[in-house]
């Protein structure tokens, strides 16, 4: 497994959950919240960290031997 892919893949997964908090007002104390666009942009960081994630998961899977 691709450790890092793990890690970058966490990483926007928290980077993208605090932004979407920011982006719909969950989250107070910076000057993105409350704006839509860092919501669109929360959501695309998860996407990427989720597909980080499962790229990394996938190719592990792929070099299991077979029965």
């Amino acid at each position: 497994m691709a450790w890092w892919r793990v890690v970058v893949g966490v990483i926007a997964l928290a980077v993208g959950a605090l932004w979407i908090g920011q982006g719909v007002g969950a989250v107070h104390g910076s000057f993105m919240t409350g704006h839509g666009q860092y919501t669109a942009l929360g959501i695309v960081a998860v996407v990427v960290g989720l597909a980080l994630i499962g790229w990394s998961v996938r190719s592990r899977g792929a070099r299991l031997p077979r029965p």
